[in-house]
């Protein structure tokens, strides 16, 4: 599952970072991020909240082959915590947008 903001979950997530960074729970060389400079910011937050409507759409349907019996309860926790995680991320991401365009708009012309 891909959340808005990693959480390196195993060594090897971590180890195989290197310089770079974790991004949607994978390695991301400097030369990756050097490639999306040219990406607008706006593009950037569509691609996060497409991710993060995915990962909840995930953990919906995980519960639902949960309820029916046929995923162990586990991973049915997992995936829901897992969207937890990526609704409060998303909620703190909107209310920083928020709070960045009030302070815009009390700004003197």
């Amino acid at each position: 599952m891909m959340s808005l903001f990693p959480v390196a979950s195993s060594a090897s997530a971590v180890g195989g970072a290197g310089a770079g960074q974790l991004t949607a729970g994978r390695a991301v060389s400097s030369g990756q991020l050097n490639d999306r400079a040219g990406v607008a910011f706006g593009e950037i937050l569509t691609q996060l909240a497409g991710g993060a409507m995915e990962n909840l759409k995930t953990a919906e349907a995980a519960s639902i082959i949960g309820v029916r019996g046929q995923l162990p309860t586990q991973d049915v926790v997992e995936a829901v915590l897992n969207a937890e995680k990526t609704l409060q991320t998303a909620v703190a991401v909107r209310d920083k947008v928020v709070a960045a365009y009030l302070d815009l708009s009390r700004m003197a012309i």
